[in-house]
Order: structure tokens, then C-alpha cells, then sequence
């Protein structure tokens, strides 16, 4: 049967306009999921200028409608996360414990992200196939996805709690867990405490981290972080460039060192290389907010031994790390509920996105009924 799901489309103007779409059945391999709440993140925002009309969203939970040919691991009713780094399980990086890079499937790293998706015809608009963002297209009511999206869970958790899972706490607690491998007892410097900057600090935090250092330019973001486990705040100034006055801040925290690991999560590129700056000689700086742009770097940044990463979503394996979180919030080491500022109606999208662009929510998930 077909399904008549409202969703928020990407238009070619920077744009996105509210429409019905056709969602069919799935296909063997595919799973069609009724969405119950989807994340909203700057990435939503970004995918607004990729010039063509797509399903907004990356970030879902929801419900197991109907399940296609050959799929066992879940069946209808079962509660789901969505996962967007869709692993093929056969190329060098899957096979190599690296999903979260694939090479086939990835819309982000694989050479044609087109084989990551559902099969040609799953989604209509206009009588015509219809992309979804990262492959699954959370801002709509429904969705078809292939079963290696689909992780399902147990736990008891709110759907929006659950949503954001899917990218903004992956990524930040898996830069700390799974690619800075922070060791406990040392000290952690976050550079910006927003829905991902948060997330490292909680995982800095379950990591037994002994000082947590967040900075931002934001009082009210920087109130937020000492919830989720800073132990010390530094008021950044705009004016510093580099943030290298706030780095001087770190450095006296940290023995006149710097500290043992560092993390951006500002998405501003002219702090690409800040980090650097803030940790010690052999110290590991990390870049977890995805930049893409040409910067320049000075070189002497990286003196000392010095290692500088840049991760893409955590080095997540969401079908054993996305049981891991669960289990952490379930035993109430994770805060999930408390990152939830406010949530929307889809027909509120716009609201939502002016929210988060103007810095006033920790997160802002879209909630359908």
C-alpha cells in the first residue's frame, strides 16, 4: 500500500516547502519506518543550498511499518534508530571495522552515494523519484531505507530523546570514546558547547576525564555545559582570533602545559586549527565539526608530537554503538532528555531552524504525531 506522508522538501532557492509525497512499500532489503521525531542540526540547514529537491532530515526515530523480503533482524512495531553512514558490509572499510566510511554506501565518503539508497521509486513527488537527505529522509512522516539504516531498541526512552542519537550524540561522544580514546584522568578542552560540543563533554565526562574545559562565546550555552559535566568555563571573547587569549586561559588550567586532548566543535573554519593551540606537546586535537574549507595553518601549532584528527560521525559502528548509548542513558550516564530544549511541529520547521541558527536550543527535534 501507498503511503500519502507529509514532509519538508529542500527547494533549489536555499529554501523548503512543506508537501505531500508517496512513500510505496519496501522492496526486499528495506524496511518502511513511521516516523515519530527527527533531530534538527546545522547539517539540515547546509543541505538547504545542495541544489536540488530532497527529504530534509538525517536524525530519526520512529516505528517499523512493514519490513521487505529477507529482512530478520526487525520486524513491524518494533521501535527503530536510523542510522545515516548506511555500511555495505563488503568494501575495505567495513571490512576493516571503519562503516562510518564506506566506500560504497556513504554519502559523505563513497564513491557513488546513490547505491546507499532505497531502490528508485520508493519515494515520489510529482510523479517523479525523490532524494532523501543522507539516504533516509527523516523530516517526513515515513520513510523506506535499506535494513542496514534500521537499528532497533528496547530501551525505555522518548522518541525525541532517541532521535538525536543519529548524528549530533553519535559524533560527539564517539570523537572522545572511539577516535580520541581518552584515557581517565586527563584533561579535556571542548571549543563550543552546542548539541555536538555538549556531547563530547558527556563523553569526556563517562570517560573519567579529571578537568572538562569548555569554552564558547555564548554565557547561556556555557551554563548548559557545566549540566553536562565541564568542571571549568572560559567566556571566549569574538575578537579573539584564533582564540589564542582563551588558549593562554587552558594553559594555566593545565599546569602551563595545555591539555591532553582538545576538541572543536564550532564549525567556524577560521577555528580549524584552534585546538591545536589548547593541547600539550604529544597531545591529540580533534576536529568533530565536520569543516571542509581551505584554512591556514600555522605550522608550529603542530609542534610537538602533536596528533590532529578529524573523524566523521564518532568512527561510529551504530549496531554496537548505538546499543552502548542506550544502555549509558538507560543507566542514566547519558543525558539525552535534558538536551532537548524544545520541540516542533513539522509545520513549525522554519521556527525550528531560526532557533537553532540564533543559538537558543541545546537541540531542537521536529515531533510527529
Amino acid at each position: 500500500m501507498i503511503i500519502h506522508a507529509q514532509a519538508a522538501l529542500a527547494d533549489q532557492n536555499g529554501s523548503f516547502t512543506l508537501e505531500e509525497i508517496e512513500v510505496h512499500p519496501p522492496q526486499a532489503g528495506e524496511v518502511r519506518v513511521a516516523l515519530m521525531a527527527s533531530g534538527i542540526c546545522h547539517t539540515d540547514y547546509d543541505s538547504l543550498n545542495w541544489g536540488y529537491h530532497h527529504v530534509l532530515g538525517h536524525e530519526g526515530a520512529g516505528i517499523v511499518e512493514s519490513v521487505g523480503e529477507g529482512v530478520s533482524h526487525v520486524k513491524a512495531g518494533d521501535k527503530v534508530l536510523l542510522n545515516w553512514a548506511i555500511p555495505c558490509r563488503a568494501c575495505y572499510q567495513c571490512q576493516t571495522g571503519h562503516q562510518n566510511i564506506c566506500e560504497k554506501n556513504s554519502p559523505v565518503t563513497g564513491t557513488n552515494p546513490d547505491d546507499g539508497a532505497a531502490h528508485v521509486g520508493s519515494t515520489i513527488w510529482k510523479g517523479a523519484p525523490l532524494k532523501r537527505s543522507f539516504n533516509i529522509g527523516t523530516l517526513s512522516t515515513h520513510t523506506v531505507v535499506k535494513q542496514e539504516a534500521v537499528i532497533p531498541y528496547a530501551v525505555e526512552i522518548p522518541f525525541t530523546s532517541a532521535c538525536i542519537i543519529g548524528c549530533g550524540v553519535m559524533t560527539g561522544y564517539g570523537s572522545v570514546v572511539n577516535a580520541a580514546k581518552l584515557a581517565a584522568g586527563s584533561t579535556a578542552v571542548i571549543l563550543g558547547t552546542g548539541g555536538v560540543g555538549l556531547n563530547v563533554i558527556q563523553g569526556a565526562r563517562i570517560s573519567g576525564a579529571a578537568k572538562i574545559i569548555a569554552i564558547d562565546v555564548n554565557q547561556q550555552r556555557l551554563d548548559m555545559a557545566k549540566q553536562f559535566g565541564a568542571t571549568h568555563l572560559i567566556l571566549a571573547d569574538r575578537a579573539d582570533v584564533g582564540l589564542t587569549e582563551a588558549a593562554e586561559k587552558v594553559k594555566l588550567l593545565c599546569g602551563g602545559r595545555g591539555a591532553d586532548y582538545a576538541f572543536e566543535c564550532t564549525g567556524v573554519p577560521a577555528l580549524g586549527a584552534a585546538p591545536l593551540a589548547m593541547v600539550r606537546n604529544a597531545g591529540t586535537a580533534v576536529q568533530v565539526s565536520g569543516i571542509e574549507q581551505s584554512i591556514e595553518i600555522d605550522m608550529r601549532l603542530f609542534e610537538w608530537d602533536k596528533i590532529y584528527m578529524n573523524p566523521l560521525y564518532g568512527m561510529a559502528m551504530p549496531e554496537f554503538d548505538f546499543p552502548k548509548l542506550l544502555n549509558l542513558y538507560s543507566q542514566g550516564a547519558l543525558k539525552l532528555d535534558e538536551l532537548i530544549t524544545r520541540t516542533y511541529a513539522l509545520k513549525n520547521l522554519q521556527q525550528a531552524i531560526d532557533d537553532m541558527l540564533a543559538g537558543r536550543n541545546a537541540k531542537g527535534v521536529v515531533v510527529f504525531s
